[in-house]
């Protein structure tokens, strides 16, 4: 692998360019790690790239725009899927202010669909995001969701996103405002999960 090839390399994982088959792809490969017993560092690693793999499948199912994914090998622990084309949704936030408002309506849709599959994300940050050229939101990393999801979970999700949004785009206050209000919209149990937000944010607080 070549440096230049890595993509990102994370606390689990490391992803990097290639082909697949004469198609431009990426591999995520989590790596061994030494400070644990090699059969259960291979267990889990296993465990979590089909966990991994069942969450983008289940959420494309729902219509939620994921990765293709073309291979998977447990052994290896690694996925093989589609490069996808755009741009970091951190990036157009960033630098097209101006556009802000309608893309976080689209934020709030794509998270709302999500939800009323009973899948959490886990690690929803616009830098999960990419925005493709035809304007879909693809959602990247869901190694840290869970199917079947309580509503603690989705709870959880979208408290996640309220933090990591004001936190990396200070100057977007207001809009967080347009991605809960599209999510309330499109959320069959939106209700429920805002007053769990709540119920955790409360929390926060007084721990």
């Amino acid at each position: 692998m070549r440096e230049r090839d890595i993509l990102g390399c994370g606390a689990e994982a490391t992803v990097y360019r290639t082909k697949y088959l004469g198609r431009e792809a990426v591999v995520k490969t989590r790596t061994p790690k030494s400070y644990r017993h090699s059969e259960l560092d291979m267990r889990l690693r296993s465990s979590r790239t089909k966990n991994e793999a069942r969450i983008m499948i289940e959420a494309r199912k729902l219509g939620v725009r994921t990765p293709v994914i073309y291979d998977i090998d447990v052994n290896a622990c690694n996925i093989t899927m589609e490069f996808v084309t755009g741009r970091k949704v951190k990036d157009v936030l960033d630098e097209e202010p101006s556009g802000a408002k309608e893309l976080c309506g689209k934020i709030g849709k794509i998270i709302a669909e999500l939800h009323n599959g009973r899948i959490s994300h886990g690690d929803l940050t616009t830098s999960n995001m990419i925005l493709m050229p035809d304007g879909e939101i693809c959602l990247l990393d869901m190694s840290l969701g869970t199917t079947l999801a309580e509503i603690e979970d989705l709870g959880v999700d979208v408290h996640l996103l309220q933090r990591a949004f004001t936190s990396a785009h200070s100057g977007l206050d207001d809009c967080i405002t347009d991605i809960m209000s599209s999510y309330a919209e499109h959320m069959k149990d939106a209700g429920n999960v805002l007053r769990r937000v709540d119920d955790i944010r409360n929390r926060g607080r007084y721990t």
